[in-house]
Formats: C-alpha cells, structure tokens, sequence
C-alpha cells in the first residue's frame, strides 16, 4: 500500500466545512435549521432506528472495507480523510443496494456506503474524488438530513413514526429535496481539495451522468450554457422534477459551478491555508444568507436557478415551523376539551 506522505497532496488541518461550502448550500440548510425543534424533530424520529440499526443492515448486506478487504479503496478512503482532517476514520461499506450511489449515512456516528458499480467504473484517483465528496457531507453535518430524505422518498419509513400530518411531510420532504441539489456542489468542492485535479472533477461527474464515455468538457460546458439560457423553462423543469420525488443531481451544472469555484479568490486562499477552522465562531444563519446573496448578486442563469432553491427551503421551512412545534409539544387535552375537575375528598367530621 502506497504511504500517504507519498503522494505529496496538500492537508488543510483543522478544516471547517464552511471553508468549502457553497452559498445556497448554507443558506438553504440554515433556513431549515432555522425551524424551531427541526434538528430535534428528525433526530427523534430517527432513534427509532438509529445509527446502530442502519450499521447493521450494511454490515449484513454489503461489505467492510479495511485494510485487508479492498485494500486499494481503504487507501484511498485513508487519503481523503487525512487531507480533510477527519478523525476518527468513518466506516466504509460497498454494498449492491438502491439506497444509495454512493452516501453519508446515519446521525451521530456516519458512515460512508460505496455502491458496487462505481468500484468498477472509476479509476483509482476518480475513485478517491466519489469518497471525498462523501466525507465532505459528513464534516459538514449533512448525513442526518440526507439519510432521512432518503428513508422519506422510498417511503421506508412508518408514517406513523414520523408525527407530522401528511401535508407537512410532503413539506419536509420537499425542503429537503431542494436542499439537497445544493449540499451536492459543497461535496464537489470538498473533493476537489482533495483530487487537486479538475480535470479528474469533472470525468468524475461526466462519467457518472452518462457512463464511461470518453466525454469533450468543453461540449458539456455549452451544454451547460444552452440549459442557462432557458431561465424560467429550467426552473419550470426543476419543479416538475420534484413533483414526481426526484433529486436531480443535475451533473451538467455541478460541473458549470465547480468551475465557477475553481480559481476564485476563496478557492485560492484556501489552498494557501487561509481558511476558517472547526474552533473558530461560527457565523450567524442571516451572514449566511447575506453570503449567498453577495455570491450571486449580478449572476443569472444556473446561480439563479441554484438560489431559488435556497429561497424555496427559506419558504418551505416558514411554513414547517407551526408543524414542527406542535409534533414536539407533549401531548395533552386538546382546544376545547372539558378537563375533568379533580375529585374532592371527603373529610370526615368530628363528632
């Protein structure tokens, strides 16, 4: 197995995911967020199975990788998780399963689930790009929301475990769907830091939109410019997307933004190491926003397309917030009902 100081690749110590993350990622993650008790709602309805089930469901259906069980892809997994600064090591599965292509899976202890084909398809660097996407959803916090919407869209969760009316689940899923098209381009820029290649970002995201190819970028990328220049008819394609329950990673404009990213002035402070870490404050839910509107302002086209689906989570998650409150309050008489007074005792009197 070839050492890690081996192949020279930059570490960024310390890294916080907002170092990476795009705009209407965060924004539209800390517009739900921003929904009194919606981490806490998820979480509880997920402790109904919770991490240790969801472990053992992969560790009886799909295989562990480690160093003595596809070696080549633990190196890799290794590699990622040092150069993203991600200890302790997140498990690795590659399972056949429709779950997941490839994903972040689980709440407090995530892991990482491979799928079979991908193994067999990508060369070893394209490999290491699909694994450092994943790890970066999982420094940023992604897995709870991701996990969830994946039990939501294939309807393997008990509505009855979920206490939320059939109208504000379709809410929760719909939140969390334009969400996701977003946190995909955080994962891409996450795994860029680690390939240090774009040329290897982007056969990974061709490769995985329309097979082994070979592919012309530069056609893509005007493909890319023809879908733009339908405004309002791509977003009218987005919403139809959506209402038949799918998440469209939409590989076309992934690549259009991951080029956007590559070369910007973030992008180059953070390979010289000028970066936010894990210790440092946070920033509050309305910087951002202001971010997000500040990265887009004057852009049209796929960043607009990109901030309605932030602007529809920040629309969606106003909506959620009276649902949400009342699934988390205890459960008690209902408006109108007669409580019943309590029974007198009956003192005895003295004779």
């Amino acid at each position: 197995m070839t050492s890690f100081a081996a192949t020279g690749k930059r570490r960024f110590p310390g890294l916080s995911p907002r170092a990476y993350e795009h705009p209407a990622d965060r924004a539209a993650l800390q517009a739900l967020r921003a929904v009194p008790g919606f981490d806490q709602l998820l979480r509880k309805v997920f402790r109904s199975a919770g991490d240790h089930a969801l472990r053992l469901a992969f560790l009886a259906s799909s295989v562990r990788v480690g160093p003595r069980q596809l070696p080549h892809v633990y190196e890799r997994h290794v590699e990622a998780c040092a150069v993203l600064d991600i200890s302790p090591l997140p498990e690795l599965f590659v399972a056949q399963t429709p779950f997941v292509k490839a994903g972040a899976v689980g709440v407090d202890k995530p892991f990482v689930v491979l799928d079979a084909g991908a193994v067999g398809l990508l060369a070893a660097d394209e490999l290491t790009f699909v694994l450092a996407h994943e790890l970066g959803h999982v420094l940023s916090g992604h897995a709870l929301y991701k996990t969830m919407l994946q039990l939501l869209l294939r309807a393997a969760w008990p509505a009855a475990a979920f206490p939320l009316s059939g109208a504000a689940l379709l809410g929760v899923t719909g939140a969390l769907l334009e969400w996701d098209r977003c946190s995909e381009l955080s994962g891409d820029r996450a795994a860029l830091l680690v390939v240090e290649s774009p040329d290897v970002a982007e056969r990974v995201i061709l490769k995985l939109a329309g097979g082994h190819g070979p592919f012309d970028v530069e056609e893509v990328a005007r493909q890319a410019q023809e879908y733009d220049a339908s405004g309002a008819v791509a977003d009218s394609v987005l919403r139809l997307l959506r209402v038949m329950g799918q998440a469209p990673p939409f590989p076309v404009l992934r690549l259009a933004e991951l080029r956007r990213w590559t070369g910007s002035l973030a992008h180059r402070e953070l390979l010289e190491g000028r970066y936010p870490t894990r210790e440092e404050q946070p920033a509050r839910s309305s910087d951002d926003v202001r971010a997000a509107s500040r990265a887009y302002r004057g852009l049209v086209a796929t960043p607009g397309l990109l901030m309605n689906a932030a602007r529809g989570v920040g629309a969606r998650a106003q909506a959620l917030s009276r649902s949400v409150l009342k699934a988390l309050r205890p459960a008690g008489p209902t408006k109108g009902s007669r409580r019943t007074p309590p029974r007198r005792r009956r003192v005895k009197r003295a004779r």
